[in-house]
């Protein structure tokens, strides 16, 4: 889904402790909710503000403060919102949960609108409620098989985004490679693993175990969601102690709130065994 890349994203990945080492969580429950948690690309190689992530105090777990929760509600029991296990991994708190969606230009009607490329060269003709939302989600699939994702924003030769206010231009991917789009990285994102998250909190490439949503139902012809997750998306609202994760069809996000409701909260664990087969992602 989104863009320009610093130099930062395609290097080695800096140790954790030298981000700033891992939100305190629950914090959130404080602060006041949103109606609904809007989406906005940038040019700043996510989806974010216009001055960039913003910079908000949290509470950091140093590297010699974060013991392993071993024994904590171990045992067989399915994992549950109020029975993390964790298996040695390290419990970050509970953090605001969000979904976000794929739209597809087949589930729109209607008077239509171009979208543009960086070159304000027109891609395709769409419904101007598929536009719409993807201006806002920042991606999504065109009915003649190819898919979108952000390029940049302040595109003079694109309509406003009615939500947003921005002038959004886009990319057009091979769906081969990019069937859901990307993320800030520059690499394809997939429903139920890829997460959006403040990488001032939770690097960009952290492991997440989110024992609420493993056993999610992917589909009928799809195993269940293990739990685990990796940040590879931003976003404008996505600041703190909060994940957005990434459900692909607008079906499955329904799906998903019916499981754990937005802003419920869900619990987050780092280090966890049981994403080991993550770690290299």
């Amino acid at each position: 889904m989104h863009l320009l890349f610093t130099a930062m994203m395609f290097g080695s990945m800096p140790a954790l402790g030298a981000c700033g080492g891992w939100g305190g969580g629950n914090a959130w429950v404080q602060q006041p909710l949103v109606e609904e948690e809007e989406r906005r690309p940038t040019s700043g190689g996510g989806l974010e503000g216009p001055s960039g992530p913003a910079q908000r105090a949290s509470k950091t777990l140093g590297a010699g403060q974060r013991q392993p929760d071993e024994g904590l509600l171990g045992g067989d029991a399915p994992p549950s919102a109020g029975n993390a296990r964790t298996a040695g991994g390290h419990v970050l708190g509970v953090f605001r949960n969000t979904y976000y969606d794929f739209p597809r230009e087949a589930d729109f009607s209607g008077p239509e609108t171009p979208i543009m490329n960086a070159s304000c060269a027109p891609i395709a003709k769409v419904p101007k409620a598929f536009f719409e939302a993807v201006c806002v989600q920042g991606g999504g699939s065109l009915r003649n098989g190819g898919t979108v994702s952000f390029a940049k924003r302040d595109c003079a030769c694109a309509e406003i985004c009615p939500r947003t206010g921005q002038r959004i231009c886009f990319d057009a991917l091979d769906a081969a490679s990019f069937p859901w789009g990307r993320g800030a990285t520059g690499r394809p994102i997939a429903p139920l693993r890829s997460v959006a998250a403040d990488t001032s909190v939770l690097p960009m490439g952290t492991v997440l175990y989110i024992p609420e949503l493993e056993g999610a139902p992917r589909g009928p012809d799809s195993e269940p969601a293990d739990g685990c997750f990796v940040v590879e998306d931003r976003g404008l609202k996505v600041r703190g102690e909060h994940v957005d994760i990434f459900a692909g069809f607008p079906s499955q996000t329904a799906a998903l709130n019916a499981r754990v409701p937005s802003n419920k909260g869900v619990t987050i664990v780092v280090d966890s065994p049981r994403c080991a087969h993550l770690s290299k992602r």
